[in-house]
């Protein structure tokens, strides 16, 4: 981590395999992903090093707003990697913004590590999502994860 990363972390009650499955299933990640009353629809994550990663965020006074990028490292249970700087095919994006990088570290005990970081290129880009909301947006996602992933 580095000056230009934004991270929240906390111990989750499940295991591992149940958070990757909120962070890697379509229907399962509908249902947690941005801070209610916003939403996301239109999922696809390709879980291979170049495969794509497109979500569409919506917000509850009809703002859409499309994400497009790629993941960089998906490893079953332990780690996701993902970045808008690219899209399809290694092309690079118009913007690139930030890499989000999911850690998931099993405590032993039926408990998780999540550890959710946005590493950014430089430090106004950090601060615009700073100002977006980022600690109180990844942290109300991080609770609805936990509510869902209890149910799991």
């Amino acid at each position: 981590m580095n000056e230009l990363t934004l991270k929240i972390e906390r111990v989750i009650k499940c295991t591992p395999g149940k958070i990757w499955r909120a962070w890697t299933e379509p229907k399962l990640m509908e249902q947690w992903f941005c801070p209610k009353p916003w939403y996301v629809k239109d999922i696809v994550q390709d879980l291979r090093t170049g495969g794509k990663s497109t979500m569409t965020m919506c917000g509850p006074n009809g703002e859409i707003f499309p994400n497009n990028g790629l993941i960089l490292e998906a490893i079953p249970n332990r780690s996701l990697v993902f970045t808008d700087a690219f899209t399809e095919a290694w092309i690079p994006s118009n913007r690139a913004f930030m890499v989000g990088d999911i850690k998931l570290k099993d405590l032993g005990d039926g408990t998780t590590l999540y550890t959710a970081c946005a590493h950014h290129w430089n430090k106004e880009n950090m601060e615009e999502h700073e100002k977006m909301g980022f600690h109180d947006g990844w942290n109300k996602a991080a609770d609805q994860l936990e509510e869902l992933v209890a149910g799991l």
